[in-house]
């Protein structure tokens, strides 16, 4: 039986080999790349991301990861952001009062917290539904670490009416409450760093490799 292939998008930004070590340590096939096809084949894509958000979109754009990412969810093919990452798969991000064009795969703005200290650095914990799938498992209460100033503090999608499954969301709070996860179908993402997390956040990664049919 093949393992599931499983690529990190090398765009310029992220912890890659974290990432890829990682991910490898669920049993998957991991393969490092900015290669158009490769990553539009691949059983599961991984967007990570580090740094700002207007620098991820113009390296993301420059091998044409927002093409990559719109095509796999066009045909239900699984992709997984992670960190900044995330924050790209939103509409826009405002970073000291310059605004930027995300994915746009979700409405919304990416915005910097409101926190008495700032980035968010450490462990914290999460409020994940029931029903999540990625999530599964895992103890309320556990801690992921967290390195961000900025977050979606929102959620706009109106699900009203839709045939599709309502998204699954995960909160977290510092400061401000954020969008600590998504799973949107074949979207999901995590604010945190699962690859930097620990067990939990291996087994949150073994829970999304084994999601992919």
């Amino acid at each position: 039986m093949s393992s599931t292939g499983i690529v990190v998008l090398d765009y310029g930004s992220g912890n890659l080999r974290s990432a890829q070590r990682a991910l490898e340590r669920t049993g998957a096939d991991v393969t490092v790349t900015s290669d158009f096809t490769t990553a539009l084949e691949a059983d599961g894509l991984v967007v990570p991301g580090v740094g700002a958000f207007a620098a991820c979109m113009e390296g993301l754009r420059a091998v044409k990861g927002d093409r990559i990412i719109g095509r796999r969810l066009a045909g239900g093919r699984p992709v997984l952001g992670i960190c900044v990452g995330m924050q790209i798969l939103f509409e826009r991000g405002v970073e000291f009062g310059v605004e930027a064009d995300g994915c746009g795969q979700w409405p919304g703005t990416v915005s910097r917290l409101d926190a008495p200290v700032l980035p968010h650095m450490g462990w914290n914990t999460v409020d994940a539904p029931a029903d999540s799938t990625l999530f599964t498992g895992i103890d309320a209460g556990t801690r992921f670490y967290f390195v961000h100033s900025y977050a979606a503090q929102s959620w706009e999608m109106d699900n009203v009416g839709s045939p599709l499954a309502a998204p699954k969301l995960t909160w977290a709070q510092h400061g401000s409450r954020f969008l600590a996860a998504v799973e949107n179908g074949a979207l999901s993402a995590t604010q945190f760093h699962p690859e930097k997390s620990g067990d939990a956040g291996a087994e949150l990664l073994r829970n999304w490799v084994g999601s992919i049919a």
